[in-house]
């Protein structure tokens, strides 16, 4: 990836949400104009003068001037900036950004449980983190979640204005909040981890940018004693074990390739080696809970061997789940399970009792399970169906020579 696109992703987040700690949330739009300018200027003098030799240090230090600059002009930090503060004792001097990599953990701690606030929904929460702390353009966020430019506009503009709303600056909430607040927040980066696992409405099979911005906010909250909790872990070792199999689940031309017909040489055995750090991390506690028992199953699918005890097993915990916290899509991954235990015909009736008709898994599951119960028309039907639920051009690809084969 070239140089200042790498550093956009990776800093743009950080200057943002160190800006706005400084001078509050209600000068959210401000602090990304300002880092946005940053980069603006630093593809057009690294263009003519070459990359400088620290080019993060460059950034900070041009981020700072330009800050200092833009808010002193006409008085804007002392009639705008300094009352919405609301120090005990007036400032005299503009306060100066830390960007420290200490300031830059605590900024973005506090910062994703800003935009994870109960007052807004899901989708704004969700849409707030890719912009503010990804760095995603707007362009970036509609296409992976099949929906237009105006829309995330409107959702990223209702959101940040309800958050002016409802406070000032962001901080970590109370003791007393903080685990109901973080569910929400470990909510949004199962979602947004998701989204890039099971992306089947871009073009890329996976997007891979989307479960690594995912993985990083989690490893944030493990920055922080009071964050760092046992379903972090396990959300956490549940990710690493579903990256692991990312270069064997599609093909050289993007085509997705199921489970039991992956190359396991290819799954990547140092992402295993930390969900298992991850995942015995999260069972000192003697918590229990949702991404427990997924990370659970995901570990025992990073098993080569196919032990008498592995299906069983993975049922076992699938149930569990559903009891714990349903969901029609893990019930749907359920019946996976199911099909190799008790067989296809088993699954079958299991999986026509999810609503799920509309969900091209749900099809594309069903048609590998009429094919091996050798019911080949109702196989091609979930296929033809599942076709028209996609969008990427390889899983398209991998439908049509899947009908082509029957």
């Amino acid at each position: 990836m070239p140089l200042l696109p790498n550093l956009f992703r990776t800093e743009y987040g950080k200057m943002v949400a160190v800006l706005v700690r400084s001078f509050g949330f209600s000068h959210v739009e401000e602090a990304e104009d300002l880092v946005s300018d940053t980069f603006a200027l630093a593809a057009e003098t690294w263009g003519m003068k070459g990359i400088p030799e620290n080019p993060t240090g460059w950034l900070y230090t041009v981020a700072k001037n330009n800050a200092r600059d833009r808010l002193r002009r006409k008085g804007h930090f002392s009639n705008r900036i300094l009352p919405d503060l609301k120090q005990d004792h007036p400032l005299t001097e503009m306060p100066e950004p830390d960007f420290s990599p200490e300031s830059f953990q605590d900024s973005q701690l506090r910062m994703i449980f800003t935009l994870c606030h109960p007052a807004l929904n899901p989708e704004q929460q969700v849409a707030l983190c890719l912009r503010i702390l990804g760095g995603f353009g707007i362009d970036e966020i509609a296409a992976a979640f099949l929906t237009t430019k105006s829309t995330i506009n409107k959702r990223l503009q209702r959101g940040k204005s309800r958050l002016r709303e409802v406070l000032s600056s962001i901080e970590l909430p109370p003791s007393s909040a903080l685990n109901e607040r973080l569910e929400a927040v470990l909510t949004t980066i199962y979602l947004l981890f998701n989204e890039g696992y099971h992306a089947s409405v871009t073009p890329e099979t996976f997007r891979r940018e989307l479960c690594a911005d995912a993985i990083r906010l989690a490893l944030l909250l493990t920055t922080n004693k009071k964050t760092n909790l046992p379903q972090v872990n396990a959300l956490l070792a549940l990710m690493c074990f579903q990256t692991s199999r990312f270069d064997a689940r599609s093909g050289t031309d993007g085509e997705l390739i199921l489970y039991a017909r992956q190359d396991r040489s290819l799954w990547d055995e140092r992402l295993i080696g930390q969900g298992r750090k991850f995942l015995t991390a999260a069972t000192s506690g003697g918590h229990n809970g949702r991404y427990h028992l997924e990370a659970a199953i995901a570990f025992l699918h990073t098993k080569p061997t196919e032990s008498p005890e592995k299906w069983p097993t993975i049922l076992s915990l699938y149930n569990r789940l559903l009891q714990l916290h349903y969901s029609p899509v893990a019930a749907l991954n359920r019946t996976y399970a199911l099909s190799r235990v008790h067989g296809p015909e088993a699954a079958i009736t299991e999986a026509l009792k999810i609503d799920l008709k509309g969900h091209l898994w749900f099809h594309l599951l069903l048609a590998d399970l009429y094919g091996q119960a050798e019911e080949k028309a109702k196989a091609k039907d979930h296929l033809h169906q599942s076709l028209v639920l996609t969008k990427n051009p390889a899983t398209k690809r991998f439908i049509a020579a899947k009908i082509a084969a029957l």
